[in-house]
């Protein structure tokens, strides 16, 4: 359930003590946006190339440890995505502290939500030590019993660096909150470059293989971690848990899990339809689906600094800031979204060739290709403003915008493909009106100005 929000006086008291903390100006220029979106968008491609490090020198060892990783990535890729989750949620309630000029009380959020963070590491860390085997084997299929059990011991040696991993993220989510933008820079590519270095030599001087990769990847996690905790010792605030205010954060993650399933499922579905049209259109449809996947990691970057933003101009008072945020913040999405559509399309003769040699392939793409294209500029309105939303605290109407327009929308419209044998063509058409749907709602939803709820807490 929503909290009541927390008026900022229109007029100020006459004495300083009963003042209380003095409302942040904000500033809304387009160098501040960018100032919080470039570091950000560092911080957001740290683990992504990571990735590409790792399955280099483990392609380099065979192909059986690189299946291995091919099947236990995906399951550690779904712990970064409750990270996420955990980041984002903690940015908009810090964010709107910090507005109200309380950073102490900004700062405590991350208190609370790195203790959730923290249960839930460990929880998946020992949880991973008994499911590993039985989920490598479920995602490996009926394939090689050598590959299930190099996925699962590399799962078991990775799954130590989700405590680590998580405290990162809600690190992250209330620096960002605070406009710490530099220190979370630091605190997660210098493990990363660290393990990015320590991954080769463990692989292959030291002769781990499989297991090496693993080790370097928790090391990275965890010495992440324990910068983001030692940054919240040095702020000398009260770090005991407080089960009212974790509570509050697991109902806002809860509406973020929820809103991520329906993603998952809608995508999960549209995979499954491309595979039934066959291998060529089911290769193509993932070239397209991960290019995809790329730019909104780009235009994650530009939501995170809507998230801090507007967080602290509505933490302020100040709702007149926040919706020229939202206007502004819109238009750069837009504009980026622009950019993108003009070199995905000036890249649809070769960039297929980059990812597969298989001309039927390469045909397949063409037939998703307009459609990627041409979404791409209201994609990045939608991308945007669910940046805005998340920072205003909004997360309720996110979670069912997204289940309406993924369960009501992109769903019919996947299966309507299949039964009618429209090909990849449909599928691609689905995802576009999936992102109009939302874009549809984000839009009356912002002109309703329900979502700017004014004071520290909403």
């Amino acid at each position: 359930m929503s909290q009541p929000s927390v008026p900022i006086p229109e007029v100020a008291p006459p004495s300083p003590e009963a003042a209380g903390p003095a409302p942040r100006a904000v500033d809304a220029s387009a160098r501040r946006i960018l100032g919080l979106a470039l570091p950000a968008l560092l911080v957001l491609a740290a683990e992504p190339l990571y990735v590409l490090v790792d399955t280099a020198v483990l392609g380099h060892l065979g192909s059986v440890p690189l299946a291995a990783l091919a099947v236990g990535g995906p399951v550690m890729t779904l712990v970064v995505w409750i990270g996420t989750v955990t980041a984002y949620g903690t940015t908009g309630r810090a964010a709107r502290r910090f507005g109200y000029g309380d950073r102490a009380a900004a700062v405590a959020e991350g208190v609370q939500s790195s203790w959730l963070a923290l249960g839930a590491g460990l929880l998946l860390a020992v949880a991973m030590q008994f499911a590993a085997g039985p989920l490598a084997r479920t995602v490996a299929g009926g394939g090689s019993p050598e590959v299930a059990d190099g996925a699962a011991l590399w799962l078991r040696i990775a799954a130590i660096g989700a405590p680590g991993l998580l405290l990162a993220a809600a690190g992250n989510g209330w620096m960002r909150g605070v406009q710490d933008t530099r220190r979370p820079l630091w605190f997660v590519l210098g493990p990363n470059l660290l393990s990015a270095l320590l991954c080769p030599l463990l692989v292959y001087p030291a002769g781990l293989g499989l297991p090496g990769s693993a080790i370097a990847n928790a090391v990275a996690q965890t010495l992440s971690g324990l910068l983001f905790a030692a940054a919240l010792v040095a702020e000398r605030v009260p770090l005991a848990p407080r089960p009212r205010v974790i509570g509050r954060q697991l109902v806002l993650s809860r509406d973020l899990l929820i809103r991520g399933a329906a993603f998952q499922a809608s995508f999960l579905s549209a995979t499954t339809v491309a595979a039934r049209f066959g291998v060529a259109a089911v290769g193509a449809h993932q070239i397209a689906l991960q290019l995809w996947f790329f730019t909104a990691l780009l235009l994650d970057a530009l939501a995170i600094a809507a998230q801090a933003l507007v967080g602290a101009a509505l933490g302020a008072g100040d709702a007149a800031s926040a919706r020229l945020l939202g206007r502004r913040i819109a238009i750069y999405g837009g504009i980026c979204g622009i950019a993108f559509a003009l070199i995905i399309g000036a890249g649809a003769p070769v960039v297929p060739s980059w990812f597969s040699d298989d001309p039927q392939v390469r045909e397949q793409a063409m037939i998703a290709w307009p459609w990627f294209v041409g979404m791409q500029p209201l994609a990045g309105v939608v991308f945007a403003l669910d940046g805005v939303l998340i920072g205003a605290g909004d997360v309720r109407f996110l979670r069912n915008l997204t289940v309406v327009s993924g369960f009501g929308v992109f769903l019919p419209a996947i299966w309507l493909t299949f039964a009618l044998d429209l090909g990849l063509g449909g599928i691609w058409a689905g995802l576009t009106l999936f992102i109009v749907a939302r874009l549809v709602g984000l839009l009356l939803r912002m002109r309703s100005g329900r979502w700017a709820v004014l004071g520290a807490t909403r």
